[in-house]
């Protein structure tokens, strides 16, 4: 796809080949619908083709980077299996594209992150987050097994004991906490996080482009290694969307309310 085709991504150009991509849907906290869903497939082999660029800044627009599934896509999807197939496809291509760009991704998380939008965030190279920014990878919350990325990074990034923690209780993460605990790589005061994202990006930048990408190339190795963790936790994700615990979770998103987990009764 060339730039001019991604209708939800928006794209600027700044000094030293840093190329700004911002996800463009912020009247729905820029929730990812079929189209964004696809495009964040596709931008990362865009970028890797672009001589032009060589470092990509990922951040949302408005007050969240993205806020996960569309729910009126879930909800299709709950309806059709071919579109969980789709997705589920979709959901490894993301984080494998991003793994094979050879150019340097950085993510400025500016406001909740959930969903293929944190899997974006977390897959950068170099995640930079806003101290008050909260996130949480909600899967367990809709009644579907954590897939999209977390068990495939989350134990390497911040120890098997956090991330089972995380993301067995799908609680909200703040970016302090998130630095602490090693799942982002910087947390800044919300008001520098863009100063220092582009300052991040024009030191990559600046620096030995064949030294970096293949850095980064050989560190990658350590999650192409978990494969089969990551294929079977997306496969699952996708198998959990044909079970009623699923459909009770999207319910009761769409409801405002605690999800009564069919799998769950409450006992007296």
């Amino acid at each position: 796809m060339q730039y001019a085709d991604f209708e939800f991504l928006k794209f600027d150009r700044r000094p030293n080949g840093v190329l700004l991509i911002t996800i463009n849907r912020p009247e729905k906290l820029n929730a990812t619908n079929e189209t964004l869903h696809h495009e964040l497939v596709e931008i990362w082999k865009t970028v890797a083709a672009d001589e032009d660029t060589r470092v990509a800044v990922v951040t949302g627009a408005g007050r969240a980077f993205s806020a996960g599934g569309d729910l009126t896509m879930v909800g299709r999807n709950l309806a059709e299996p071919k579109r969980v197939l789709k997705t589920g496809t979709q959901a490894w291509d993301i984080v494998y594209n991003m793994l094979e760009c050879p150019k340097p991704i950085v993510s400025a998380i500016n406001g909740v992150a959930v969903g293929a939008g944190l899997a974006v965030a977390l897959t950068a190279d170099i995640s930079i987050i806003g101290e008050t920014v909260r996130f949480t990878d909600g899967h367990v919350r809709l009644g579907v097994a954590a897939g999209d990325h977390a068990a495939l990074l989350w134990p390497l990034l911040c120890g098997m004991a956090k991330a089972k923690y995380y993301l067995l209780t799908a609680e909200f993460i703040d970016g302090k906490e998130a630095e602490r605990i090693g799942l982002v790589s910087l947390a800044v005061p919300d008001a520098e996080l863009m100063s220092r994202a582009f300052a991040v990006a024009d030191k990559l930048a600046l620096g030995p482009q064949l030294a970096t990408a293949w850095t980064k190339r050989c560190l990658n190795h350590w999650y192409k290694m978990g494969a089969p963790i990551f294929d079977l936790s997306v496969a699952l994700e996708m198998l959990n969307f044909f079970d009623d615990d699923a459909k009770e979770g999207v319910r009761a998103v769409l409801e405002k309310r605690t999800p009564r987990f069919p799998s769950a009764p409450e006992r007296g």
